[in-house]
């Protein structure tokens, strides 16, 4: 198989989802940016539910992240926390009520479906190839790559779960959530 066959693939499922998640987001009366910034506030953690963290994310510009959190936070979908540390530091929050939004949008039935007819191997298969392919292309795209902070270089783990680039604990909910500091573990090998 070669690399335009995989494009291909890999882009028309792409192309699937997105209309899924545009008659899912019009069934709730929401644009696709403004489900998709809910998604990702509903995977990270406490140190990447920044404006700037869902901007480089999304890779929209700071405009339309901007406008999209003031529509969110109209609906109140999310909320606005200014940190107790840093105050210049702001921190969007999914509320109860875009949880439950989210939850009618993602994942798609119709996406849930298909992958609920596959064995669990089948699921585990391509679950392990697809994240193959993202950590492939994150890394040769010199993107952030917003992995997930346990398998983080970063990540110590002892008594407690500590940040070393922070310099500060984490808790287990952290920890299982994706990070914009994010750095691969080169010592664990391919996870």
């Amino acid at each position: 198989m070669d690399t335009n066959t995989i494009y291909r693939q890999v882009e028309r499922l792409s192309e699937l989802l997105r209309v899924d998640l545009r008659l899912a987001g019009s069934s709730q009366n929401l644009q696709p940016v403004q489900i998709e910034v809910l998604h990702y506030l509903s995977m990270c953690n406490r140190y990447s539910d920044t404006p700037m963290s869902v901007t480089e994310y999304l890779g929209q510009t700071k405009g339309t992240v901007s406008q999209t959190i003031k529509v969110l936070e109209s609906k109140a979908l999310i909320k606005k926390q200014v940190d107790e540390k840093d105050k210049r530091l702001l921190h969007l929050l999914i509320t109860n009520k875009g949880r439950r939004v989210l939850e009618h949008c993602i994942p798609s039935p119709v996406f849930e479906q298909t992958c609920e007819s596959f064995t669990a191997l089948k699921q585990v298969a391509i679950a392990e190839a697809l994240k193959q392919l993202l950590d492939a292309v994150q890394e040769n795209s010199q993107m952030k790559s917003f992995g997930v902070c346990h398998e983080c270089c970063h990540c110590v783990k002892s008594e407690r779960l500590y940040c070393q680039f922070l310099e500060q604990p984490l808790t287990e909910s952290d920890s299982e959530k994706i990070c914009r500091l994010f750095k691969k573990d080169e010592a664990a090998g391919d996870l």
